[in-house]
């Protein structure tokens, strides 16, 4: 049988740094504040607007539950994680012909980047499709449409994972790839390398139960997706990668439906 596999590509860059080249970039396990979902005080169904919500209402209803947190860094053992297991794999060495100026410009992305994206993940994967439906650039700058998300979060559940099969594919394509195994993988990369500010930390997967996912509805203009806000629970491990390098790229997995490793971020 064809393995179905949706996947989606995520990018992300930080402002440039007041650092100058010649500072030492951090390296290892840092203390940071992470914030995590607190629920609406009405105790009504959780929800956020994606562009500009309706007269009076405000942008989301709930609130950010901030912890400290221990972040260990990644660097040097990165072959220690798995995507199956983790939800999370670093790849080093990649070759890529898109440069900075590539991502000024949507159809640039799309015609440059994304075939070497798809090849990335046939080959770290071993899916037998793949669909790119999505890209997203963030930038640290004042006033940046896509600023770095500073809640912890996971892209897609379950029903919203359905959602985009149903929602990209043909009716037919639709049904049959959700007979086979559906997932839902970001790759991530700087723009501005080595990343010194806003570095995107991730979770270990098999450490933050279901228990701590909350389904928030993501209201679009046309329509209405998911996604998951994550609460604090004792024993989540979290990561980062630091100074990632534009070789670099970091895959996360937001949703596995055969094996169900999904990684908050």
């Amino acid at each position: 049988m064809t393995t179905q596999t949706q996947t989606q590509t995520q990018t992300s860059t930080t402002a440039p740094s007041s650092l100058t080249p010649h500072h030492t970039i951090p390296r290892g396990p840092v203390t940071a504040t992470l914030n995590f979902y607190q629920p609406p005080s009405d105790d009504s169904t959780p929800y956020n607007y994606v562009e500009a919500p309706p007269q009076g209402q405000p942008p989301r209803n709930y609130s950010d539950a901030a912890h400290e947190v221990t972040i260990g860094d990644i660097r040097g053992t990165e072959s220690s994680f798995d995507i199956d297991t983790h939800a999370f794999a670093a790849v080093q060495n990649v070759v890529s012909k898109a440069d900075r100026e590539t991502f000024e410009n949507d159809a640039a992305v799309k015609e440059v980047y994304y075939p070497e994206v798809k090849t990335l993940l046939l080959e770290k994967t071993g899916a037998k499709r793949i669909l790119l439906f999505d890209h997203t650039i963030r930038r640290a700058s004042p006033g940046a449409n896509r600023a770095p998300v500073n809640r912890v979060h996971i892209d897609q559940t379950a029903k919203s994972a359905e959602q985009r099969v149903r929602f990209h594919l043909p009716e037919a394509e639709a049904e049959e790839a959700l007979k086979h195994r559906v997932r839902i993988i970001n790759v991530w990369r700087p723009l501005n390398p080595p990343i010194r500010a806003h570095p995107l930390a991730f979770a270990d997967s098999q450490t933050v139960p279901d228990e701590a996912m909350v389904a928030i509805e993501h209201r679009y203009p046309d329509r209405t997706g998911e996604t998951a806000a994550v609460k604090r629970t004792e024993g989540q491990k979290w990561w980062y990668w630091s100074g990632m390098e534009g070789d670099e790229r970091l895959l996360l997995q937001c949703f596995d439906s055969e094996k169900g490793a999904r990684v908050p971020h």
